[in-house]
């Protein structure tokens, strides 16, 4: 009987033992999805640590902007290139066209003469440049129709060459246009994460931190005031120090566009991204300028910092990824970002990279 209550209670205790085992197991899971719930909860960001990151991704975007301006600006100038090739292209057909035509005319005079010239013959075939290759029937026919048929053969040869250019233009147009997309994708991810931040804060928070699409100087205000701040003279100190007539019209086109919105890849004459504004700035002075900081540095002379005009371009960053245009006063008027419109800062806004004087 002692042998057989033994198994029975071992199996009572392991019962009970199961079913404690599954009741802590039940506990710790519901432990351990607690804890993991709590673990893995965003922390709330302090409106600094909102700043610091939303500074950071626009700084980035314009980094990419800086590259999306760049292969816009060779896209087209693919495009350009492309279409004149084509316009060359359709051109010397045209011509050759008329060419085998009187070529055509000359065979059907030999043909009703009894007999057509091998050599002319180029205007019958379906592939006039392979028939060409034959060259031994232009030595069959006279001193002119041979020069005749020459120069349908070196106008052939001419098109050719222009169709082969073309495809090479071609691949290189696509290849632009796919570092478009790229660049178009970091941006907008850039920007949409910025603003996804700038959502957590209140307004208060926001124009606190410049972050209102405000900020500092004239461009700070809004509205009437605004549309009214477009209009505002360059003072004069801002002009007359300019090293000459071409960087003072800059600096008074720059005035003039205080409180302009940024957009990334715009150039004017409404909004601007800061190397859009610098390069409408001096266009509106007779200068023409490269469209991206990268190559905006490299267009005039290098100045130092204590030499600043009026005028001079002053570029940011490791990466010369922004500029701005000196007005004097260790001050400059730039487009910042989409959380501010065109403005005056100060250059020790951000980390000083160079300095250019394109006059």
């Amino acid at each position: 009987m002692a042998a057989h209550r033994k198994p029975g209670r071992r199996a009572s205790l392991g019962g009970s033992t199961a079913r404690t085992a599954f009741t802590i197991a039940l506990a710790g899971a519901a432990t351990a999805t607690a804890f993991d719930g709590t673990g893995h909860a965003e922390p709330r960001l302090t409106p600094a640590q909102v700043k610091a990151k939303v500074d950071r991704l626009y700084q980035e975007a314009e980094t990419a902007t800086q590259k999306y301006d760049g292969a816009k600006e060779k896209a087209q100038a693919a495009e350009r290139r492309l279409s004149t090739l084509r316009d060359e292209a359709a051109r010397k057909t045209e011509k050759l066209n008329s060419a085998r035509e009187a070529l055509g005319s000359i065979a059907a005079a030999q043909y009703r003469g009894g007999g057509l010239d091998p050599a002319l013959q180029l205007v019958l075939s379906s592939d006039p440049d392979r028939y060409l290759d034959g060259a031994e029937f232009v030595d069959r026919v006279g001193t002119r129709q041979a020069a005749a048929v020459a120069g349908v053969r070196e106008q052939l040869r001419e098109i050719q060459q222009l169709r082969g250019t073309a495809r090479v233009e071609l691949t290189s147009l696509k290849a632009r246009q796919t570092e478009l997309a790229r660049q178009k994708k970091t941006i907008t991810g850039k920007l949409d994460a910025a603003r996804r931040l700038l959502s957590g804060l209140s307004s208060e928070e926001r124009a606190r931190l410049g972050l209102d699409g405000g900020g500092t100087g004239r461009a700070s205000r809004s509205g009437t005031d605004a549309r009214v701040g477009l209009q505002a003279p360059a003072p004069a100190p801002a002009t007359a120090q300019a090293p000459d007539s071409r960087a003072a019209a800059a600096v008074q086109y720059a005035y003039s566009k205080l409180g302009s919105p940024y957009v990334w890849g715009a150039t004017g004459p409404d909004a601007f991204d800061c190397s859009g504004l610098v390069q409408s700035a001096y266009r509106s002075a007779g200068v023409s300028l490269p469209r991206t900081t990268y190559a905006q540095i490299d267009a005039g002379r290098r100045v130092s910092r204590s030499e600043l005009l009026p005028g001079d371009l002053v570029f940011f960053y490791s990466g010369i990824s922004h500029v701005g245009i000196y007005i004097g006063n260790g001050q400059m008027i730039h487009a910042p970002n989409p959380s501010a419109p065109v403005r005056i800062a100060p250059i020790d806004e951000m980390p000083f990279a160079g300095a250019t004087r394109v006059v």
